[in-house]
């Protein structure tokens, strides 16, 4: 079953943490010096917050995880079926996760990514020779 993906940049990550912990009743499930990330089931959603600038700080992207290689094509051949560019970036490190990974953009600008996580990593972000990390930097700072 597909999650729907939502990342926001903060000004100060520990306050973020205890509120959105408080607003969700729970824990994160994954905590960097830099970042958070809950898994939700209820609602069922993948939530991250980053450490950022005051003048940074929102929402940077939406996106929506796959539970599987099946359903991350699904999502690709509906990106693909827009008039929204779209590119493939296969698999990267990004946001202490190994994913293959795919990205469009709204008509409004938003990067939507389409991905399927196969790890955790304690590694932010892919070395500077191998793939980027995000499209446009729309996540991972």
């Amino acid at each position: 079953m597909k999650r729907l993906h939502l990342s926001l940049n903060v000004s100060d990550l520990e306050a973020s943490i205890a509120f959105h912990s408080s607003l969700f009743a729970e824990q994160p499930s994954v905590v960097h010096e830099d970042y958070a990330k809950w898994l939700l089931e209820d609602p069922r959603v993948n939530f991250v917050i980053e450490q950022a600038t005051p003048e940074t700080a929102g929402l940077t992207h939406a996106g929506i995880q796959a539970a599987d290689s099946a359903e991350l094509q699904g999502l690709y051949d509906r990106m693909t079926g827009t008039d929204a560019p779209w590119t493939g970036q296969g698999r990267t490190t990004c946001c202490y996760a190994e994913s293959d990974k795919g990205w469009t953009t709204s008509p409004d600008g938003l990067p939507w990514e389409a991905f399927l996580t196969h790890r955790q990593t304690d590694v932010r972000r892919a070395a500077p020779s191998a793939a980027p990390c995000c499209v446009e930097a729309a996540c991972c700072g």
